[in-house]
C-alpha cells in the first residue's frame, strides 16, 4: 500500500463532510443504465455490484465494490463512461462529490492521490486475476478459482471454512468465469455433493479450503 493513514483519512473526509449522504436498498440502482454518473461515490457501508449487459441482454458481473472504496473510479479521474451499471447488492450507505470537486482536491493536495492510486492497483489487480481464472481449461477449476478469489476478498475465515461472504446468483458467477448458468449449476452441485462448498440463500460456504485448493494447484 502506497498510502499512509493519514493520505486515506482525508480523502475519506473530503466525502464525510462535504459529500452528499445517500442509502440505497438491495437491488436499487445508484447509476443506472446508460445514465452519467451524478458523482463520485465513497462506500461507507455496503456492497455495490458493478455490470454490463451483453449482446444477449445478461448482466456480466464486473466487480463488487466493498465498504471504503470509491466509484466510478475510472470516470472520476478520466472522464470517460464505460456504461457500467452500479446497483446495491445490499442495502448500502454512500456519501457522493462531484467529479469537480475530487479533481480541484487532488490538484490542492496532491498526497491525496496515494489512496486513489492504490485502489487502482487493486482494481486493477482483480481485473487482472479475472483474466487469468479464464485461463483453467475447466468450468470446474474457473469456479473454484473465482471461489478462492472471492472468499480472499470477502470471505470470514473459522476452522478451515470461509464463508464467501457475498450473496451471489448463478448468473453472476457463470458470467464472471465464462460459462452458461445450467452449467455452473450443475458444476456448483457437484461440488457441493463432493462436500468441498454448502450453499445456503446464495451464500457459499468452502468446507475445506486445503481440499478444494488442490482441484487448481
Amino acid at each position: 500500500m502506497l498510502a499512509k493513514p493519514s493520505q486515506s483519512a482525508d480523502l475519506v473526509e473530503l466525502f464525510l463532510v462535504q459529500g452528499l449522504k445517500q442509502t440505497f436498498k438491495k437491488g436499487e440502482f445508484i447509476i443506472r443504465p446508460d445514465e452519467t454518473p451524478s458523482g463520485v461515490f465513497y462506500i461507507k457501508e455496503g456492497l455495490v455490484k458493478a455490470y454490463n449487459i451483453t449482446k444477449y441482454q445478461e448482466e456480466n458481473l464486473l466487480i463488487i465494490r466493498k465498504d471504503q472504496e470509491i466509484f466510478p473510479l475510472i470516470w472520476a479521474l478520466t472522464g470517460k463512461e464505460r456504461k457500467v451499471i452500479y446497483e446495491a447488492l445490499v442495502d448500502t450507505v454512500t456519501y457522493r462529490i462531484s467529479r469537480q470537486m475530487l479533481l480541484d482536491y487532488l490538484d490542492k493536495s496532491p498526497e491525496g492521490l496515494a489512496p486513489i492510486l492504490d485502489m487502482t492497483m487493486e482494481m486493477y489487480r482483480l481485473h487482472s486475476e479475472r483474466i487469468l481464472n479464464l485461463e483453467y481449461r475447466t468450468v470446474r477449476e474457473r469456479l473454484i478459482s473465482f471461489l478462492l478469489t472471492m472468499s480472499q476478498r470477502f470471505g470470514i475465515l473459522q476452522d478451515n471454512k470461509i464463508d464467501v461472504g457475498v450473496a451471489l446468483r448463478h448468473q453472476d458467477i457463470a458470467s464472471s468465469i465464462n460459462a452458461s448458468r445450467e452449467t455452473t449449476s450443475r458444476e456448483l452441485s457437484a461440488l457441493e455433493k463432493k462436500g468441498l462448498i454448502k450453499s445456503k440463500r446464495s451464500i457459499i460456504i468452502i468446507q475445506d479450503l486445503s481440499k478444494i485448493k488442490k482441484y487448481i494447484s
